[in-house]
């Protein structure tokens, strides 16, 4: 088996007919059930793609790799294998039919372990999607075709390191020679125009020597759909004071009928639907979130990567969109900072109260002095489930010290009946649904995503916006959240990881060893439950341990191997003195169950979710 001590395998050189006889796989199918013989495949560019129909991720690239494959199927010089990481026959049947390439059978994927002795033989670290792509000779070109499908899509073909390596150079050299001309006119459809809300041409031309805004933007994005009119305000007020400043709607919508319908709305102009510079653009300016707007300067260089954010916190304040005008939001953001008090942030106007349980409304004047806890959340997000038995453990830990703290649930939620459902399940405080200041915090502490939970001091001021991490790694320990207690929480676990060895065997892994880590969550291989802030990690396998289950692992695998090889020399001895006499079979070892006991707090029952929090790239 070859393997590699990098991450990297490129430039490694592969028999993959060998790789699948070895592992008795003869044959490939389609999804119509043709077979196909591995011979047929000789001389081609291969890539082996490793998905799951499970994984979100792998369902939007598959999507993008399909586009990619037809474009390319004319060549006739490139194939795809799909290598399955599918639970079922149903669900690889039903993720295979949206496929037009090949596959390895999933009933021989799962035969003496093939699909680990794919994984080993590509590459070390077990993730998905994974494409690695091999050039006519069995050459590794890339085990990270995910990333440059994504980035060049059918452009980076034929995928040589030639091709990838004249692409990087086209692309410094745009960005040395950038202008709003080459960003926004289209040389090979000899477009040199964008499009107003009416249906007319307008010259790119007429944008030299402005400050354009690219506005990415989807119709079906809510985030996008409530910026919409930030933007628009900004734009008129600009407008009105006759700035030079234009914004361009660089729309990712797939559906000519959702453009029109959004774009008939804005005041600005925009790229022709599906123009091919949108994707392209996309890619360009490495967009992974929506909405983004990116400010391209007067002379036509890039301003500011993102300034949605700023705009809908600071509004017309943010413009010009200098590095300098921010440097002076950011003096501002942090005078403010110094004077934050619990009424700055949670009173305006009347609303300056907080509710209870039984809808009582408790005065913010009333949580004064006492550390706050700010929960952004939401009824309808998974890992707001997963992550809320963890700060109700840690809330009824740090109340039973009676140290002053509250929390405040900070609702996402779509309609009232789901707040209550969430609200039900907590057993602090609230801001009522719909309440004017849920949006004005948001963006005072950046709430991009949920769940997050926000640390305020006794004095009002911000102590850490991470306190989901903490709670999730060190669990009660972190309160109060401070640096100085994080240092000391931190010094008790280095402390206690002096005891352990840094490597120990598993007895499910005779060839490799588990190295001790840092992981701030994760999955006991061994008992199944939950841990944090040190596991026996083999990257390889992918296999993680609580250290207590790696350590009592390896005494039960030691004394096993002893207990094995005493019974080996007994028997020996019996033989020889019987000349043959049998021995009663030796019953198996039993797995080893972690009990959850560990007064350090490595395991934990409380779930946690297998998907993982992604920014949904559109195809791009």
């Amino acid at each position: 088996m070859m393997s590699s001590d990098s991450e990297s395998i490129d430039g490694d050189s592969y028999d993959f007919r060998s790789l699948l006889s070895s592992l008795e796989i003869d044959f490939l199918i389609r999804n119509n059930g043709d077979q196909v013989k591995i011979d047929s495949l000789e001389g081609k560019k291969l890539g082996f793609y490793f998905s799951d129909k499970e994984d979100e991720i792998c369902q939007i690239f598959t999507q993008k790799l399909v586009n990619v494959y037809k474009e390319l199927s004319s060549k006739g010089d490139f194939e795809i294998i799909f290598a399955s990481w599918d639970y079922s026959d149903d669900t690889f049947e039903e993720f295979f039919s949206e496929m037009p390439w090949l596959a390895i059978p999933f009933q021989l994927l799962y035969l003496e372990d093939t699909l680990d002795e794919l994984d080993d033989f590509f590459f070390q670290e077990r993730d998905v999607p994974r494409l690695v792509i091999l050039d006519e000779h069995g050459m590794v070109v890339t085990d990270d075709g995910v990333s440059l499908i994504q980035k060049y899509g059918v452009d980076g073909y034929p995928f040589s390191a030639e091709r990838f390596k004249e692409l990087k150079e086209e692309e410094e050299k745009a960005r040395r020679e950038q202008t709003i001309r080459s960003i926004l006119a289209s040389p090979s459809s000899s477009r040199d125009f964008v499009i107003s809300s009416d249906g007319n041409k307008v010259p790119v031309s007429k944008l030299e020597g402005k400050t354009v805004g690219l506005y990415f933007s989807l119709s079906s994005c809510k985030s996008c759909v409530d910026f919409t009119p930030k933007l628009v305000e900004v734009y008129k007020k600009l407008e009105e004071k006759g700035e030079s400043f234009e914004i361009v709607l660089i729309s990712l919508d797939d559906e000519e009928k959702s453009f029109k319908e959004s774009f008939g709305g804005m005041p600005w102009l925009a790229l022709p639907f599906k123009d091919k510079s949108c994707e392209k653009l996309a890619r360009y300016f490495e967009l992974s979130t929506t909405p983004t707007v990116v400010i391209i300067g007067p002379d036509g260089k890039t301003l500011q990567s993102n300034v949605a954010e700023d705009i809908e916190e600071h509004g017309i304040q943010a413009y010009p969109f200098t590095p300098q005008k921010f440097a002076e939001l950011a003096e501002m953001e942090k005078a403010k900072e110094m004077v934050q008090t619990l009424e700055s942030i949670l009173v305006s106007g009347d609303l300056d109260f907080v509710i209870g349980k039984d809808g009582v409304r408790i005065p913010v004047s009333d949580l004064v002095g006492k550390n706050i806890l700010l929960y952004f959340s939401a009824h309808h997000c998974l890992e707001c489930h997963h992550f809320l038995p963890k700060l109700i453990e840690s809330y009824h830990e740090i109340k039973a010290k009676d140290e002053p703290l509250e929390v405040v649930f900070i609702s996402s939620d779509n309609d009232q009946a789901s707040f209550d459902k969430s609200f039900s399940e907590m057993p602090w405080l609230a801001l009522p649904f719909g309440d004017a200041r849920k949006s004005s915090l948001s963006r005072r502490f950046k709430v991009i995503g949920i769940p997050m939970l926000v640390a305020i001091g006794s004095s009002g001021r911000t102590v850490t916006k991470e306190a989901k991490d903490l709670i999730t790694m060190y669990r009660a320990k972190a309160y109060p959240f401070t640096e100085e207690r994080l240092k000391e929480v931190e010094a008790e676990y280095e402390e206690m990881a002096k005891e352990w060895p840094e490597k120990v065997k598993y007895r499910w892994e005779k060839k490799r060893e588990l190295t001790l880590m840092h992981m701030m969550h994760y999955r006991c291989d061994e008992c199944n439950k939950y841990g944090q802030v040190w596991a026996y990690r083999c990257k390889e396998r992918d296999i993680k341990l609580h250290p207590k289950c790696a350590l009592e692992a390896e005494a039960k695998g030691t004394e096993s191997e002893s207990e094995s090889m005493d019974e080996e020399t007994e028997s020996e001895s019996m033989n020889e003195e019987t000349k043959g006499e049998s021995m009663d079979e030796e019953t198996p070892n039993e797995g080893w169950v972690c009990g959850g006991d560990m007064s350090i707090g490595f395991c934990s029952s409380s779930p946690l979710s297998r998907g993982r929090q992604i920014s949904v790239l559109f195809g791009i």
